[in-house]
């Protein structure tokens, strides 16, 4: 796995992450 994959695959899951506490907790957004 190179650097890049890494900060990309570390993107995506903060990215899904903050999306679904988004979904989950709208009143906080």
């Amino acid at each position: 796995m190179t650097l890049d994959v890494a900060l990309g695959l570390a993107l995506a899951a903060g990215l899904f992450v903050y999306l679904l506490a988004a979904l989950l907790a709208p009143e906080r957004f």
